[in-house]
This record gives C-alpha cells, structure tokens and sequence, in this order.
C-alpha cells in the first residue's frame, strides 16, 4: 500500500491519507495532540529484511547454546530454520516509511571478532547493512518529507562497549544533526513543524541521561506468545494496569519458541504471522488513542507492509478526531 490512501482502512475523514505523508495530512484539530497519545503504525524488529545469508555469519550470541553448537556443526542443515523464523520484515527501510511505519525497532550489535567500529543490526544472524547506511536512508527520506516524525528505538545492544555507544550516539548526531528533537520539548506536529524536528531517539542504555537529544527508553508490551489469542489476552491484562506516561508500544509480534519450530518443520514465522493477521487486526481495530487509561499509542507487528496493519493503526485516529470536533 506504497503512497495510497486509507480508503479501504476508514470509512471516515482519515481515508484520503497517503501513507508516506499521513502526519502532514492530518485534520488541524489533531495537530496540538501530543505525538504520545495518537495511534501511531511501527514495526517490530524493523531492519531483518537484509540479515546475512553468508554461512560464514554467525548466529547472534543471545541465541541458546543448543543452537549454537548445532549451528557448529550442522550450520547447513540449521541455517534455513534460522531464517525463516528470524525475519520479521520483508520491507526495505523506505519501503517501511513509505507505507506509513512511524516507529522503528532497532536492535544494535557490534560483531564478535571484529576490530572495526561497524554496527550492525541482529536477529538471530547478523545483517549485511550497517546502522550508518540505515540511519542515511532515513535521513534522505526525512528530507523528502519535511512534516513526517519519526520515533527511532534503539535497543537490546549487543557487544557494544562504551566506546561504541559514544560512536553510535556521535552517528546519530552527525546523520541527523538539527532534525533531533530534544526530550524535554513539546512533541505535538505543529510544534515539531514549527521547530525543524523531525526524529525522536529512544536509547536503551543510562549513556542517554547525558544527551539532551535521547530519550529514555520507550515501553514494549511483548506477550510472548504464540498464539494471536493468548498475545491479545497479555495485552489486555496490560491495559487494565493503565498506559505508561509518554510513549509506549503495544507489539503484537508472535513468538515461536523452540519446541514450536520443531514441531512445525515447514511452517516459518511469515506464515505464522499472516496466518494470525485477521484475528490481530479485528482487536486493533477495536482500539482507540488517547490519554484515558485503556488507550493505545504505538502498535507494532512483523510483515507490516503485507498484513495491512499500518493503514488499520493510522485509521484508529479517526476516533480521537471525533472526541476532538
């Protein structure tokens, strides 16, 4: 759904929406709401669309060690379930913000044996592209599209000493320079627009608390489940507790453990997701934004660009336009 509208996802004021410019389309009455209280579309585990197929790659260390050994030993045999269940995105980064993602996942690794600075992302292998290239992309696409915001999670840092992380944080400042919007401004559209803010960082690691221009680490709901039910269920007990102040992310990402990959040798997580979209998508659709207790703010999944989540999520703000008018 590259740059087309939401026709099909609302029935409403919101269907003429063009994905890749939906923020700077929205109605005025929605322009003075803070970025954490709209419905906002992400994507889990946002850059495994390029993760390394060379066998020469190793798996990522959080991997079990049973794995690990078999990857060894068995790496031919083993390598095809890695990444079958390691891809959660078959969207390239553009593609990704071109269909309307908002909110990134990034999951940052410095890899095992290498003496040079370069970063990469991970999920189970490590990826082909590098952070720097990535962060370029998005700065390029941000120049294209002066009124869209971006919220850049980075997170589940993996090998990265101090020093690297001052170098990952001295990349980001570099790539995106006046566009990093500081953590203690007002994050609604109008007051970005009016600034020149265009990317809000969410950095994993205490290293934040020294950087006007990192925010503390966004929420994740992640249920751990399997199964489309049981992830609502998780997410629903969340709900009754109340939302976090500020951002946060209800992620309604699947997650196959070992015992489920074994049993379903000719299954892999595409199919798993796609399988479970219609059940997802009715409880999204139920959702609304806002500041009251039960509402959502960012919603992320996996294969966003194929199971029509994004133009579901951004619909959803059709409902905090009626509690505005």
């Amino acid at each position: 759904m590259n740059s087309e509208s939401l026709e099909s996802a609302s029935g409403g004021l919101l269907k003429s929406l063009q994905t890749d410019r939906w923020m700077s389309e929205l109605p005025d009455q929605l322009l003075d709401v803070p970025l954490y209280n709209l419905a906002i579309p992400g994507s889990h585990n946002s850059i495994t669309y390029c993760l390394d197929k060379n066998n020469r790659s190793p798996v990522d260390h959080t991997q079990p060690d049973f794995l690990k050994r078999l990857d060894k030993y068995m790496k031919p045999l083993i390598r095809p379930f890695v990444y079958k269940w390691s891809i959660t995105q078959e969207s390239t980064m553009k593609e990704q913000l071109d269909e309307g993602v908002r909110y990134c996942d990034l999951r940052i690794a410095h890899k095992p044996n290498d003496d040079s600075r370069n970063l990469y992302f991970y999920h189970g292998v490590y990826t082909t592209i590098t952070v720097e290239v990535v962060l370029k992309e998005i700065r390029e696409w941000l120049e294209a599209h002066p009124k869209e915001v971006v919220i850049l999670s980075f997170s589940h840092f993996l090998g990265l000493s101090q020093d690297l992380h001052q170098h990952l944080i001295h990349s980001i400042q570099n790539t995106f320079g006046p566009k990093l919007c500081p953590k203690y401004e007002t994050v609604t559209l109008r007051n970005l627009w009016r600034l020149g803010y265009q990317v809000i960082i969410s950095y994993e690691n205490d290293i934040m608390n020294f950087y006007d221009d990192l925010w503390p680490h966004i929420s994740y709901w992640w249920a751990n489940k399997c199964k489309a039910e049981a992830l609502i269920r998780e997410i629903e007990r969340r709900k009754q507790h109340g939302r976090p102040d500020g951002f946060f992310v209800a992620g309604i990402n699947l997650t196959e453990d070992a015992k489920y990959i074994v049993s379903h040798p000719t299954e892999s997580l595409n199919g798993l997701v796609m399988s479970t979209y219609p059940v997802l998508l009715e409880w999204v659709q139920k959702q609304s934004p806002g500041s009251g207790p039960g509402a959502i703010n960012i919603i992320a999944g996996d294969f966003v660009k194929e199971g029509q989540l994004v133009p579901a999520v951004i619909s959803l703000n059709e409902k905090l336009l009626n509690c505005t008018s």
